[in-house]
């Protein structure tokens, strides 16, 4: 058996240690090796893991990766008739690694979740709505949830951005425009690479021209002129 794939089963009965002796008693922590029967942890040299309990998966997940030695520890369930998971046995660097990137994600999850709390309060739900539809009537073949992701950034509340203007709030064709031809130019483009390199923002503009116009005339449908 592979070690990092070990088995500890919690019993349900009377055990002992077949290697040491040692009466273990019921709810004992054992492991079973072929041609030695049952031996306590420290006689399987696992008594120096730490006990990790099912429920988390993401810091389960991390921490056998980070631990050499691992062990999934297993219980008789007698209602069920079925072995089922307690738990995990890691080493304690291991927990102590996977426990720290867990943090960090927690961290990171509640930045985004105030991000996009705030993000929601700016946005005027039934106006971005609208606009995207105009987009997607405009823009029929532009990749599926495109339209959403134009009008969210055009339209923030307070950004002085194209989706804000009085002709955008009228739909009006040419402000729908402005604001996909910006999105083009970022997402689909070497635009914002050419800014990063010091280059001047309208030698950019010109640079990617010819590239957003083939991207617009491919989002159009057939016969726009």
């Amino acid at each position: 058996m592979n070690r990092s794939d070990l088995t500890v089963f919690i019993t349900t009965g009377e055990s002992s240690c077949s290697e040491c002796g040692e009466e273990l008693g019921r709810k004992a922590w054992i492991t079973l090796v072929e041609g030695k029967g049952a031996l306590c942890l420290a006689c399987a040299d696992l008594d120096h893991l730490l006990f990790l309990p099912a429920g988390d998966a993401a810091l389960t997940r991390r921490a056998r990766k980070h631990s050499t030695l691992a062990a999934v520890v297993l219980r008789w369930s007698r209602a069920r008739k079925r072995y089922e998971r307690q738990g995990l046995l890691v080493e304690a660097e291991g927990l102590e690694q996977a426990e720290q990137e867990c943090l960090a994600d927690e961290e990171v999850r509640a930045r985004r979740r105030e991000r996009e709390a705030a993000r929601r309060e700016e946005l005027d739900q039934q106006y971005v709505q609208q606009f995207a539809r105009r987009v997607r009537e405009l823009y029929p073949r532009c990749p599926p949830g495109r339209e959403v992701i134009i009008a969210e950034h055009a339209c923030l509340k307070y950004s002085g951005r194209v989706g804000r203007s009085a002709s955008a709030k009228s739909f009006d064709e040419q402000a729908i425009r402005l604001a996909v031809l910006a999105h083009v130019r970022h997402a689909e483009t070497r635009y914002d690479e050419l800014l990063a390199g010091g280059v001047d923002r309208w030698d950019a503009r010109a640079e990617v021209e010819d590239a957003v116009k083939r991207t617009l005339t491919a989002w159009e449908s057939a016969g726009r002129s």
